[in-house]
């Protein structure tokens, strides 16, 4: 009497697929991916805000996260890969102000649009840049090195490995009134080791990429790039006290592609605000320079746009011709 029909063996078997296929799916999303692409080289100081906020990321959304570099090209390839990805939410470009913002005032034909194909999600912070030489280069101030430079036009080249220090050094020499031939480079640390090889002489740099050599003894800090003195180095004088206005400093946020629904990437702020209030994690941004300043979607928009507008301008002034 308990011996099962053939149908609801059938039934029962049936039963057993959907529940297989189920805790399959459940299983994919569990696992589900999220990839952090950054659009320069590892060791730079983009990939190392990536790797310092990817842990939080993953504890607060349950995901796994990976950093993905995909360099070159001033972060265009990386920016433009991101562009193009699924709008899941398993994609997110870690940029920033040479990819989002410089750029557009740098590039004649960009592959995207930094406001209609990437979708803010949220500012992680600011930071600062620092003005560094050759150790071998007798100068020990900016005064020096504009003295230096006017003395001997056309003798030293400055390091470019970003569009951000590309306008920032170009607008430094406008209006210190130098000439500085430019080099380009793919990442930071490419051109931070040839400072101190002496390919290059002159270079305006990260805390993250900087301060190791400077430390060592192999590159000499002359001052810092923001209007004003850094809490970091208080010591150390900005370039403003010899080039009156002159103020620098970058952001780095996370952006997806643009047609992620909102409701996607709420979230994914709402993680990453929650990672940054560890202070565990407040600490070791401070030990590379980096001031926590996040800032969410609506906000985010809006101050990318002046950005664009504020670069552009920057650029112009300077003489940088889009190419």
């Amino acid at each position: 009497m308990n011996q099962a029909t053939p149908w609801t063996r059938r039934g029962f078997a049936a039963a057993l697929l959907a529940l297989s296929s189920l805790a399959a799916a459940g299983a994919v999303r569990a696992e589900e991916v999220l990839r952090l692409v950054v659009p320069f080289a590892a060791g730079s100081y983009t990939d190392n805000v990536a790797r310092l906020v990817a842990p939080g990321l993953a504890q607060h959304l349950g995901k796994n996260v990976i950093v993905e570099n995909r360099a070159g090209a001033n972060g265009i390839i990386g920016a433009d890969f991101v562009a193009r990805a699924k709008p899941d939410g398993l994609t997110l470009l870690v940029g920033g102000a040479s990819v989002n913002t410089i750029n557009p005032g740098v590039y004649k034909n960009l592959p995207y649009d930094p406001q209609r194909d990437l979708l803010p999600v949220a500012r992680i912070g600011i930071l600062p840049f620092m003005l560094l030489v050759n150790m071998d280069l007798p100068v020990r101030s900016v005064a020096e090195l504009v003295q230096y430079a006017k003395a001997h036009p056309e003798k030293l080249s400055y390091g470019t490995p970003n569009a951000a220090t590309l306008v920032g050094t170009e607008t430094f020499k406008r209006g210190a009134g130098i000439s500085l031939l430019s080099i380009p480079y793919k990442s930071s640390p490419q051109a931070m080791t040839d400072l101190v090889g002496n390919q290059i002489q002159v270079l305006m740099a990260d805390f993250a990429t900087a301060m190791p050599q400077v430390q060592a003894g192999k590159a000499r800090l002359l001052a810092v790039t923001m209007k004003d003195r850094s809490a970091l180095l208080p010591d150390t004088p900005p370039i403003s006290d010899t080039v009156p206005g002159f103020d620098l400093s970058a952001w780095t946020g996370l952006l997806a592609p643009g047609k992620t629904p909102p409701e996607v990437v709420q979230p994914i702020y709402d993680a990453l605000r929650a990672s940054l209030a560890d202070p565990a994690l407040q600490a070791k941004f401070k030990n590379i320079g980096f001031d926590i300043d996040p800032m969410g979607p609506a906000e985010f928009g809006p101050y990318i746009h002046d950005e664009i507008d504020k670069w552009k301008a920057l650029a112009r002034e300077a003489g940088i011709e889009p190419q």
